[in-house]
């Protein structure tokens, strides 16, 4: 009966896979390791130098790379900027170098179908504006930086400057409250606030800051020349009038 069985269903009671065509667990993991290898080995070879890839990471994390502070980064970007911007295009980004102060930083492409009043925007960065006393203290802390690059040579080591020097500067602008404790206390809330741009340093033990180079590239000159000979004359106004 068994051979009648077999005949009808056409099986028989030896094995129905060839031994060819059998295949051990050890030979699946390895033949899967084969297919994971030739799968992977065109996505390594298409990816882009490591240095490289640090380079523009740190760029779009930081906004800038300072041969200072990134001497490794700085070097890659731009000996490849070429590179760096080809992968900044889709984003709409670029990135520009002042080797003569030793920077890398990014800038937003301007947008085809923008007219020139129109404001930049874009979906990656996040426009954040200065209030009235930060302006204030940026236009003054160009100043000493511009200063001290005339004297010192573009280039050179950051300029310093220490809170007692800025106080001054800001009374001429803003008025003095009366109170040298709350003078002190505004500017260095608002020298707080500047670091968070990346513009100036923490004080040292001596209340010492060092004004970043990048302070050349934040805004336009003219406007903020404007704007310290405006609150001059506003300032002086209403010295006149006290007197009066």
């Amino acid at each position: 009966m068994a051979g009648i069985f077999d005949q009808i269903t056409g099986q028989t009671n030896a094995d129905p896979q060839p031994a060819e065509h059998q295949t051990t667990g050890g030979e699946a993991e390895q033949n899967f390791s084969a297919l994971e290898q030739d799968g992977a080995s065109p996505l390594q070879q298409a990816r882009t130098d490591q240095t490289l890839r640090e380079a523009t990471q740190e760029l779009l994390r930081v906004g800038l790379l300072e041969q200072s502070l990134r001497p490794n980064l700085y070097r890659a970007a731009i000996v490849s900027m070429d590179k760096i911007n080809v992968i900044l295009e889709p984003l709409d980004l670029a990135a520009r170098a002042d080797d003569i102060r030793g920077l890398v930083f990014l800038t937003v492409r301007s947008i085809d179908s923008a007219t020139p009043n129109d404001e930049w925007t874009h979906p990656l960065v996040r426009k954040q504006r200065l209030n009235l006393e930060q302006t204030l203290l940026v236009a003054i802390l160009r100043q000493y930086f511009i200063a001290h690059e005339q004297e010192a040579g573009t280039g050179s080591a950051e300029a310093v400057v220490t809170v007692d020097e800025l106080i001054p500067q800001l009374q001429v602008y803003l008025g003095d409250s009366g109170s040298e404790a709350r003078e002190r206390t505004r500017a260095l809330q608002l020298l707080d606030q500047l670091k968070g741009h990346g513009l100036v340093s923490a004080p040292d033990s001596h209340e010492r800051i060092s004004i970043r180079p990048i302070i050349t590239h934040l805004a336009n000159p003219e406007n903020l020349t404007a704007l310290l000979h405006t609150l001059k004359s506003h300032a002086a106004s209403l010295r006149d009038e006290g007197e009066s």
